[in-house]
């Protein structure tokens, strides 16, 4: 998965709005400054075990601090 796919995903995750946070370079951008709290992440957790098969646990992912470290445990999940 790249940036892009997973910036899809937390549009989509974010209600489909088109953020204005999500533009640009967000990959080291901490999920709170991008509006994100805790219930976005699990949704965005849902979302990718729903249309990937990656599997986060909401303990694990709210613990991810910006979609650069999601993004790596994503792909270190994907490649297992």
């Amino acid at each position: 998965m790249d940036i892009d796919q997973l910036r899809g995903i937390l549009i989509a995750c974010a209600g489909g709005e088109d953020n204005e946070a999500l533009h640009g370079e967000i990959a080291d951008l901490s999920f709170e400054d991008l509006g994100y709290d805790s219930l976005a992440l699990i949704e965005t957790a849902a979302r990718l075990k729903l249309d990937h098969g990656v599997d986060i646990p909401d303990e694990l992912i709210t613990e991810v601090g910006t979609p650069a470290e999601l993004l790596k445990l994503v792909n270190e999940r994907i490649a297992a």
